[in-house]
């Protein structure tokens, strides 16, 4: 499963292919979004893995998705990636990015108290800030709306994960890669859980 990065020697890829290697030696990529699904959907329904909120808190809810696909499932990745011509964070800088973007969660407003509007500004930087290091080979896009979820669920403004729409989401990430953060927080907006 390549999932539209643009092209490089991989070597989390089969030999000549795009086809990310993994746990069933699947080696069709329809095949394999087949069984990533399945298989991220049986352990989505389990517990989550308690944490922190912080990146490794973050990790282990990657391993937890997707040790029965990939066997570096939770752990940084180790090659340069880019999709559309953006550039990711290089590998060698995942880690000191991720510890320093996750200090920001053990503050207002992500701790609770902060007014929906306070939340959602904050969450839309966080996004966009995740989204640009991409940490993981695949899964980043998934592990950033459960983590999204569970942030705003400690926060005190859950969202309805429900109501999200790769149409206008994705079109929301790749202009928040721009910095322009208005469509993202407009679809946090749009997920407001109201009782």
């Amino acid at each position: 499963m390549s999932g539209g990065y643009d092209a490089f020697d991989d070597p989390y890829a089969y030999k000549n292919t795009d086809v990310l290697k993994n746990r069933a030696g699947l080696r069709d990529a329809e095949l394999l979004e087949g069984f990533e699904l399945e298989m991220t959907a049986l352990r989505a329904d389990e517990p989550l893995p308690a944490g922190r909120y912080g990146a490794a808190h973050y990790r282990a809810l990657h391993r937890h998705l997707f040790q029965d696909v990939y066997r570096w499932a939770g752990r940084y990745r180790t090659v340069r990636t880019a999709k559309g011509g953006n550039a990711f964070c290089y590998p060698e800088h995942i880690a000191a990015n991720m510890g320093q973007l996750f200090e920001r969660l053990r503050r207002e407003p992500f701790t609770g108290g902060a007014t929906f509007e306070a939340f959602a500004t904050a969450a839309a930087d966080f996004l966009a800030e995740l989204n640009a290091i991409h940490p993981f080979r695949e899964g980043n896009g998934r592990i950033q709306l459960i983590f999204l979820h569970m942030i705003a669920v400690r926060a005190g403004h859950p969202l309805d994960m429900r109501k999200v729409e790769q149409a206008t989401m994705i079109p929301a990430m790749v202009a928040s890669f721009r910095g322009d953060l208005r469509l993202l927080l407009e679809e946090l907006r749009k997920l407001r859980a109201l009782a």
